[in-house]
């Protein structure tokens, strides 16, 4: 049975991929990990056991972990916005 277990194991998203995509500082690749994990048939198990260990960070389960907290995305690094940006006013030519 162990060896079953190995082999589903080795077939899961997150042993198949690069291991640093679900640790990843850019948003762009932790949303390619949450895509990965969509149809994982563990996905739900292993987002219950990441709560019950309070992981710090990471994608577990298909949800992004920052700070210990479960949140929608990750911004980019940088400054955020003090005014809406506004669009530039069309040109008509003539």
């Amino acid at each position: 049975m162990a060896a079953i277990d190995d082999f589903v194991a080795d077939q899961l998203p997150c042993r198949r991929a690069d291991p640093d995509l679900w640790f990843a500082e850019s948003p762009d690749r932790l949303e390619r990990a949450k895509q990965l994990c969509a149809h994982c048939p563990i996905r739900s198990g292993c987002l219950d056991a990441a709560l019950d260990r309070a992981e710090p960070w990471g994608v577990w389960g298909g949800e992004i972990f920052d700070q210990g907290v479960v949140i929608a995305r990750k911004r980019s690094r940088g400054r955020p916005r003090k005014n809406p940006v506004t669009p530039a006013p069309s040109v008509v030519c003539a």
